[in-house]
């Protein structure tokens, strides 16, 4: 019987693709939702572009015949580059080191899947490596050892193809769009696997009270798709509204403007006003814990994140009223910031005042001060930037409150129940500065210490 190019292939991925679900039901909708296509030009062996899964033939039988379990664990780990969208997050990026950190990501999950139809042998290179990602976060994600490995020093170019060798799956060259149309192709592809992504964080629950497997797949996603760690968006929930000068099409009635056109000829019964509301963050309150737990650089990094926020058109006014306050266990040093331009300058010669004890009470006593002194038109909050071990005050104040936790917040010392809180990792805060440039600059981000 004859073959035609591309039927064996198709036939081999299929028969793997059954036997992945038959053993992981819960990621039954990723496993059917990549076409399958013969390429000769993947000449690394399986791709995606998030669309199809293609591979090269040859190559294919060849691992097949050689160990099933591998092109299992191969077919796996381009399903999970999409169900945690790498794809899509490759932009701004070293290239060779996002590579690396995708695989790693990957690969440390698919050793956490204890499947007999994913067993693979042991690789000491890449056991060390993933030991040393599991000491520097509390969860291994492609954003966090990205991370790492930029701030690994000493990291030569033969210790990148190390690595890359190490961990080399796939092809990620299809990860890269050659054209307008693809690019915009691309960006559909993305919200669909965000969807994917849930839905399939929805069925491992399940899953997993049938099967007790896979608790590393949902940690992942818990981390890739929580909403509480976009520092951007929880940021603008300080923005008070205000009235600003720029057109408002949405309040403009085009019935009565054709109307007047068509009874006066050129005189339009009304026009576009001229003025919208918009939320802009004027008034706020930046507390930075200086005790002996904080790390300058840390602190620094975090500022330079909240100022390229609030550099953002949707959410600034040039001319703020923004206290950064100093306190260890009394208030350190009170700046006080007037303009964005200016927050950048006191970034540049931030230096980190204080060393003591943690006591956060100070610095809310320091605030209705202030308030009562009329120096604020519209307090909207106080954002507390902190390791979180330190004596929280008991009374509610009038304005908002979120305490900002680099790392996971301390059981031992919870924050009241009126408080926002907000955990954040480096990749975190990495993620919302990584597309303004002037914060190369302001950010060393090899420089900073492991949490």
């Amino acid at each position: 019987m004859a073959y035609e190019k591309g039927q064996i292939g198709n036939e081999i991925l299929r028969a793997v693709r059954n036997e992945l679900y038959m053993n992981l039901p819960y990621l039954d909708v990723p496993l059917c939702s990549l076409g399958i296509r013969e390429d000769a030009g993947a000449t690394l062996g399986m791709a995606t572009d998030g669309m199809e899964l293609v591979y090269n033939e040859r190559w294919l039988k060849d691992r097949y015949l050689r160990s099933r379990r591998w092109v299992n664990r191969g077919y796996l780990h381009v399903i999970l580059h999409c169900i945690l969208r790498h794809i899509w997050k490759a932009r701004g990026k070293d290239p060779v080191l996002w590579d690396i950190a995708c695989d790693a990501a990957v690969e440390a999950l698919l050793a956490e899947l204890d499947y007999d139809c994913l067993a693979a042998g042991r690789y000491p290179l890449r056991e060390k490596f993933l030991r040393e990602c599991a000491g520097a976060m509390r969860v291994i994600t492609a954003e966090g050892v990205y991370l790492h490995l930029l701030r690994k020093k000493g990291l030569t170019e033969e210790d990148k193809k190390s690595l890359w060798k190490t961990f080399h799956v796939d092809d990620h060259d299809y990860w890269t769009p050659r054209s307008r149309k693809q690019e915009q192709e691309r960006q559909e592809q993305d919200e669909r696997w965000e969807k994917i992504s849930r839905q399939t964080q929805q069925n491992q629950g399940r899953g997993m009270t049938e099967s007790g497997n896979g608790n590393a797949v949902i940690e992942q996603l818990n981390v890739e798709l929580r909403e509480n760690v976009d520092y951007r968006s929880f940021l603008r929930r300080f923005a008070a509204p205000k009235e600003v000068m720029k057109a408002d099409p949405d309040s403009f009635d085009y019935i009565f403007y054709t109307y007047g056109l068509q009874l006066y000829g050129n005189m339009p019964l009304v026009e576009p006003r001229e003025t919208r509301e918009e939320k802009r963050i004027e008034d706020l309150i930046i507390a930075v814990d200086t005790s002996m737990s904080t790390n300058g650089d840390l602190v620094k990094a975090f500022l330079s994140c909240t100022y390229s926020i609030l550099h953002s058109t949707e959410t600034y006014t040039r001319k703020v009223n923004i206290h950064i306050i100093q306190c260890d266990n009394r208030v350190e040093a009170d700046d006080a910031i007037h303009d964005l331009d200016d927050l950048k300058e006191y970034m540049s010669h931030f230096t980190l005042k204080g060393g003591h004890g943690t006591d956060f009470r100070p610095v809310f006593e320091y605030a209705d001060e202030m308030v009562r002194r009329g120096e604020f038109r519209n307090l909207r909050g106080l954002i507390y930037f902190t390791d979180g071990m330190g004596h929280y005050p008991k009374k509610r104040p009038a304005y908002e409150t979120a305490f900002v936790y680099l790392g996971k917040a301390p059981e031992l010392f919870p924050a009241p129940p009126w408080a926002i809180r907000l955990e954040l990792d480096l990749p975190d805060l990495y993620r919302a500065a990584e597309d303004d440039e002037e914060l190369e600059d302001l950010i060393q981000w090899e420089d900073l210490p492991d949490m």
